[in-house]
């Protein structure tokens, strides 16, 4: 399945897109699409719906983040070796994570606000897994078994703020609209190799990254069971798994985003996001 939340900020209605890509409503099914919702039970439900017989829904409506109501949004940094060699950083000899601030969710199409003062904005095309069950000390063998599907994130970094501005990665990954997500989660039945997806980002129609998560350092099963051994993953929460290379602090010269700027970006049987950069 690929379930969307659809609708104005804050008022965000749940749905899945069927077959033909027609949008269908699930509000006479459930609330919304929370850790709850994507609980296996839950799933096992709307998976038995027949979509065909689900209110379509007309025109072309905003989509929001496709899942909402998180405890928590895990990032793994340089887990993709020339990655980590673009930016002059070893290869980590395990995975590096840290916190992006839940207020950074934004949908898949939403603009993305320069923060006042960036001078260093950057982008990130990344595979997040979104948990179904909660994930405490798990083991690499059992984790995807955690997992209730896969969704695109823009991992949008102010590198100045990241890296020059001292403290933690978190202060240059938190800034509203920093956490592009969707524009739906597909459920994992239907990914059946998350390890061998293609990626890529273009800026301003300008192909910046191209990659494939077989190049992951860590393995999605790995980083989620590594995550579990520091804190429990809660169902909603999102893990996205780091970028590959082309990122703009490692181009030569390095170049960043400005305001008017677009980025698009995809992975392969996830679809594909666009953001236009804005002044904060």
């Amino acid at each position: 399945m690929k379930l969307v939340r659809y609708g104005e900020k804050g008022a965000e209605k749940p749905g899945l897109v069927d077959a033909s890509g027609q949008l269908r409503d699930l509000s006479a099914h459930v609330k919304d699409l929370d850790g709850a919702a994507y609980a296996p039970e839950s799933l096992k439900t709307l998976a038995a719906l027949d979509p065909a017989s689900l209110p379509a829904v007309s025109g072309k409506p905003r989509f929001g983040a496709p899942v909402t109501g998180i405890s928590k949004f895990v990032a793994i940094g340089l887990n993709y070796s020339d990655h980590a060699k673009e930016t002059g950083n070893p290869i980590p000899a395990e995975p590096i994570f840290f916190l992006k601030a839940n207020t950074a969710l934004c949908g898949p199409y939403d603009q993305v606000e320069k923060p006042r003062g960036s001078t260093k904005l950057d982008w990130e095309v990344e595979i997040a897994a979104i948990i179904g069950t909660r994930a405490k000390y798990v083991s690499e063998a059992d984790a995807l078994n955690h997992v209730a599907g896969y969704t695109i994130c823009n991992d949008v970094s102010e590198r100045n703020f990241q890296i020059e501005r001292l403290g933690q990665w978190t202060k240059g990954k938190s800034h509203d609209t920093f956490g592009p997500v969707g524009p739906w989660l597909v459920t994992k039945d239907e990914i059946p190799d998350v390890q061998n997806l293609s990626m890529w980002l273009d800026v301003n129609g300008q192909r910046r990254q191209t990659g494939t998560t077989a190049t992951m350092i860590f393995t999605m099963a790995k980083c989620i069971s590594y995550v579990s051994q520091f804190m429990t993953l809660l169902p909603g929460d999102i893990v996205t798994t780091g970028t590959p290379p082309g990122v703009g602090m490692g181009m030569k010269p390095p170049t960043f985003l400005n305001v008017g700027d677009v980025v698009t970006l995809g992975i392969e049987r996830l679809g594909e996001q666009r953001q236009e950069i804005i002044e904060a």
